[in-house]
């Protein structure tokens, strides 16, 4: 039981390398955490490693919101959808939807999203609507850009871009970008997703008669937020389908709408937009900022419950497609609904799009690799020749390389993917790890053999206190880093702090175990 409890620590890391080792190995652990990371990314190879775009190759996107905003707005008691809809009749060329306001305890702000609007007619714009304000600056708030962000992982999530991901980036001077990345995806295919803001409304598109001529009226009769809920593209017996369940509360009116249109007819419609809009039956039409994107008839029984008055009491209904492609895409512009802001791809602010081929990231992951084994060797000559005693250097490498098995193993565990950034924090742990194992080694044997227990304790409790006191600084500078959302520099700043805390609460000592074992006749 003693030798048990004095060699406790070595225990412990032996248990975090077999949970890391399962971790990283587990066919059953890589389907779990498949969904649990940043970016969902695949893992590829014979581990449950995930890789970032820099190893896998795809495309990034990084750009500013299209908008302005001013801060510290006096809405003179009026409620902020009245605010919008006046501030946006003095715009040219923008709508209500364009113009968001919020107010709240703290601060009232309204923003313009619409593209080509100056700051000098936004402030006209204000002064003509009566409400005063501090300032006027460019960017959106906060609260649009994370809406923005949500609205781009649904739209990744629903295009099936395995391992896509959207978020906030804030530079060192201030300045806040959405960063895009899709690995194995090329250019236009992500540009095409993410460029568009999508208005999505469904209009109901129908024939009138008058003056024994035909015209074609539209009107909106759904959009995103009347829906309950709006189900992902699959495969019906009917062919593929996107099933759709429309808020009790709205359900009524519609089914109405349905009726008076000839939607919902004897025997059901038939559309036929997509061939000639001018002859055609009454239609649902999916209209993403003002295109026409998909027509749908309505088959007989449905428009039969919708006669009958019953269908608003179970109100859902499927959209069907002639392809799976297609009912994904009514998926996407269903579910995700409108972007608040547009990225801005073309302003001189810094808006950048970047491919890496898959030949190219394999090369990053093959040099990647590389590196990391010269750090090694490199960290390993200088210890043998520093200390020219194998039963001290070669359980210090050890020792270091088993931190680099358990960051290992958590990135797998929680599906983080692996970039250069992440990497180069694996360096730096292996470096920083080597350093505080020879602070120990050269501590202890600095005065000479150790001829007990009790000295070596002395010896380690003095070296330990120098550790403790750079991992403090280590982890105090790296905060910033891990918290703000700095692009790369976030994966460098988390995986630095996870090897210090790994360092200092595992490795460090049950090194000290190991060598108080190795150079001590008092066991």
């Amino acid at each position: 039981m003693g030798r048990l409890r004095d060699n406790w620590r070595v225990l412990l890391l032996v248990v975090f390398l077999l949970v890391s080792t399962f971790a990283l190995f587990s066919p059953t652990l890589a389907s779990d955490s498949a969904n649990a990371a940043p970016g969902n990314a695949t893992a590829t190879g014979p581990t449950n490693l995930k890789f970032g775009l820099e190893l896998s190759g795809g495309t990034r996107i990084t750009a500013p919101l299209v908008g302005l905003t001013a801060e510290n707005v006096q809405f003179n008691d009026d409620d902020p959808r009245v605010v919008e809809q006046n501030v946006a009749a003095e715009l040219e060329g923008a709508t209500s939807s364009d113009v968001t306001a919020r107010l709240s305890a703290n601060a009232s702000t309204v923003e313009v999203t619409a593209e080509n609007i100056t700051e000098q007619e936004f402030r006209s714009a204000l002064d003509a609507s009566g409400y005063q304000y501090e300032t006027v600056r460019e960017g959106v708030t906060e609260a649009t850009r994370e809406e923005v962000v949500g609205v781009l992982n649904d739209k990744i999530n629903q295009a099936g871009l395995s391992g896509g991901s959207a978020q906030q980036v804030t530079t060192a001077t201030g300045q806040h970008f959405i960063r895009v990345e899709a690995p194995n995806r090329d250019t236009s295919e992500v540009q095409k997703l993410v460029s568009e803001r999508g208005t999505v409304v469904v209009k109901a598109y129908y024939p009138v008669e008058q003056n024994s001529s035909t015209t074609y009226k539209s009107k909106i009769v759904l959009e995103r937020e009347d829906f309950q809920d709006i189900g992902t593209a699959q495969e019906t017996q009917s062919g593929p389908a996107v099933p759709v369940t429309v808020k009790e509360s709205v359900a009524p009116e519609f089914q109405q709408t349905m009726v008076d249109t000839r939607v919902a007819r004897p025997g059901g419609s038939r559309c036929d937009y997509d061939k000639n809009p001018n002859s055609t039956e009454s239609c649902l039409l999916v209209v993403v900022d003002g295109e026409v994107v998909n027509s749908f008839g309505m088959a007989g029984r449905l428009a039969g419950s919708m006669q009958r008055g019953e269908w608003a009491k179970d109100p859902g209904f499927q959209l069907q497609t002639l392809s799976m492609s297609e009912a994904q895409q009514v998926a996407i512009n269903l579910r995700a609904g409108a972007l608040p802001a547009k990225l801005d791809l073309s302003g001189e602010d810094g808006g950048t799009t970047s491919y890496i081929s898959s030949g190219q990231g394999a090369s990053f992951k093959i040099d990647s690799l590389i590196t990391g084994i010269i750090a090694v060797l490199a960290v390993s000559g200088v210890v043998f020749v520093r200390y020219s005693d194998v039963k001290v250097a070669a359980p210090m490498i050890v020792t270091a390389l088993s931190e680099v098995v358990i960051l290992l193993g958590f990135a797998a565990a929680i599906g983080y993917p692996l970039d250069l950034s992440v990497i180069a924090g694996f360096i730096a742990v292996i470096g920083t790890g080597v350093d505080d194992l020879i602070i120990i080694a050269d501590e202890v044997m600095a005065e000479g053999d150790v001829s007990s227990r009790r000295v070596f304790k002395s010896r380690f409790r003095k070296a330990f206190r120098v550790i403790g006191a750079a991992a403090v600084t280590t982890i105090i500078a790296m905060s910033p880093l891990a918290v703000l959302s700095l692009g790369d520099l976030q994966g460098f700043a988390i995986f630095t702090i996870l090897g210090v805390l790994v360092g200092v609460l595992i490795t460090r000592p049950a090194y000290g175990d190991i060598l108080r074992a190795l150079t001590t006749n008092d066991r």
